[in-house]
């Protein structure tokens, strides 16, 4: 398995940590800072996900008014890695 960590850009949560396991599955999401609950949940629905599938199904998922959101930087870390 191999860990990740990522550095959020324009959401409340500061980071995002995560493993791929060699079968590119996600294991251990967790997101630090922004909305807890929102981002327990979000780590549980994730977890054993294929990270392709994964990435494409939260690419472009908003925030309010901003361009991003906790989710998407979630698939932006994972294309990043």
């Amino acid at each position: 398995m191999k860990q990740y960590e990522y550095e959020t850009n324009g959401v409340c949560a500061k980071k995002i940590r995560f493993t791929v396991d060699d079968e590119n599955k996600l294991h251990d999401v967790s997101f630090e800072g922004g909305c807890n609950g929102n981002l327990k949940a979000i780590s549980r629905l994730v977890e054993g996900k294929d990270a392709s599938e994964i990435a494409k199904l939260l690419s472009g998922n908003f925030c309010g008014n901003r361009s991003t959101s906790c989710a998407d930087q979630l698939a932006k870390a994972i294309t990043s890695c």
